[in-house]
């Protein structure tokens, strides 16, 4: 069985550790390969790479880094089905979903590529004579990138397209549940061009590894995608690092009875059940206006029971399965505490026998927003329906909760949409669309306790860079701002 090394300073390096773990497909339980145990050392020896690749690295000017940029694009052109049938195979998302990963990072990798030549800063007027005033844009220094499974090639390249544009270096832990996706798009960053010890990958536990980048005292920056757990020990022992949190999400969709009611099925359905409910942008919520109800969950029951689960190489799978035991678990024990607490299961609710890591589509209605259900992320295929009897109060219930990350609002009342656009509390609305399809040239993130910090788009660039004031006096005497003249 073949054994993947770490990547350090361009060499595969045997982790300090000498131990290893399994990469497993999902959806057969089948070993794909053998990943290295990382260590604190191995950290070490990776931001020593980094660091001494910083200053070559920095000094590249940006639309050249840019032009590297492009050509890694290009080659995960070259390379999408490869890249997206190793997803489905580490991950389990259904092929489609998966070719739309790889798709995902070739945009932003395209994206960032043109930053290469704006990287913009400010100029303004100064309040004295014969001065100038500017701002520059700056790398942060050596970056730490920790990353989660379920977007393997997307999110990576969220993190690894803006840090680089900018001048950083990285030390880069991508999930161990798909590591081989990570060395993958590694590999094709090296065989772009990107210069030895820019990129370095260093695999193994959260616990050691990834406490290891956190609290590295060469380490300016965090990037984070995951859970709030650990978005909170980030903050707690990172000291002064700059910190980008992308944390979990309990998104809804609300329903008006004005909607279109099998567009908003469909919304629904993408929401809750692709990528098996496994995106912290999931919509695990449904919040619909009691006129609407009976007829919404007849629509969407029926559309339910056809999905069709499997493994996601296979044309005619809808669903695919979770990432490993210990979520199907986790969903179990949600789909039990929400019979407990006095939910209605309308389908679902059961893992699937055999081989493999498979739930069925779970529904429960006559939720109430005080349940857990409706208040705990799950990352699973369960969706909670929940009662309204007007647009404010529906926006009140979607509010009701500690995260706030997306949300969506299915209807035809103009005056409903922008309603709900001025008060739900999220960092992201969608006007009769789905909770999720994040676009790479917009900021991404949330509010409350989702994260703080946007990815993606121009706010990729304040991320992972920090700005510089500039003053230039050419008056040629010493010119003192602020002081009132008649004093002197």
């Amino acid at each position: 069985m073949k054994t993947v090394l770490q990547s350090i300073g361009g060499k595969e390096v045997v982790s300090d550790s000498k131990k290893i773990f399994p990469s497993i497909n999902p959806a057969t339980e089948e070993i794909l390969a053998y990943v290295q145990q990382g260590t604190k050392q191995d950290v070490d020896h990776a931001v020593n790479a980094a660091e001494k690749a910083l200053p070559s690295w920095r000094a590249t000017p940006a639309p050249r880094r840019g032009e590297l940029l492009l050509e890694i694009a290009s080659l995960l052109k070259k390379n999408k089905q490869r890249l997206g049938k190793l997803v489905t195979q580490e991950m389990g998302k259904v092929l489609k979903e998966a070719l739309g990963d790889v798709q995902e990072a070739i945009d932003t990798f395209e994206y960032f590529a043109g930053e290469g030549r704006r990287l913009f800063g400010h100029t303004t007027p100064s309040e004295l004579q014969n001065k100038l005033c500017f701002t520059i844009r700056q790398p942060l220094g050596v970056v730490g990138l920790i990353t989660p499974w379920n977007f393997p090639t997307a999110i990576p390249a969220w993190k690894l397209a803006p840090a680089l544009i900018c001048g950083n270096t990285a030390v880069f832990k991508p999930a161990s549940d798909t590591p081989l996706c990570a060395f993958e798009l590694v590999k094709i960053m090296e065989e772009a061009g990107i210069p030895k010890g820019v990129v370095n990958v260093v695999t193994g536990s959260g616990e050691e590894v990834g406490a290891a980048i956190v609290t590295h005292s060469k380490i300016r920056g965090i990037s984070f995608t995951g859970s709030k757990a650990t978005g909170e020990f980030i903050m707690k022992n990172a000291g002064l690092k700059k910190i980008g949190l992308e944390l979990g999400g309990k998104n809804a969709i609300i329903v008006m009875d004005d909607a279109d009611l099998d567009l908003a099925v469909d919304g629904i359905l993408w929401g809750a059940f692709g990528t098996t409910g496994q995106r912290c942008t999931a919509a695990s919520r449904v919040i619909v206006h009691r006129k609407i109800k009976k007829q919404l969950e007849e629509k969407l029951l029926q559309r339910t029971k056809k999905l069709r689960l499997g493994n996601g190489l296979k044309e005619t799978t809808d669903v695919g399965p979770l990432i490993n035991r210990k979520a199907v678990e986790k969903t179990q024990y949600y789909v039990d505490l929400g019979k407990k607490e006095g939910a209605t299961l309308l389908c679902g609710g059961n893992p699937i026998k055999g081989k493999g890591y498979f739930y069925q589509p779970t529904i429960f209605t006559n939720v109430k927003p005080s349940m857990r259900i409706a208040q705990e992320e799950i990352f699973g295929p369960v969706l909670s329906i929940l009662l309204a009897e007007n647009l404010n109060e529906a926006i009140n219930i979607c509010n009701n909760i500690e995260y706030g990350l997306s949300s969506a609002v299915y209807t035809n009342d103009i005056t409903n949409a922008m309603q709900a656009i001025e008060h739900i509390e999220a960092g992201i609305t969608y006007i009769n669309s789905s909770t999720i399809g994040a676009e790479v040239h917009l900021p991404f993130g949330g509010v409350k306790k989702s994260g703080h910090g946007r990815e993606a788009g121009w706010t990729g660039i304040e991320e992972f860079s920090e700005e510089k004031t500039v003053y230039i006096d050419y008056s040629g005497h010493l010119q003192k701002a602020q002081i009132d003249k008649s004093s002197e």
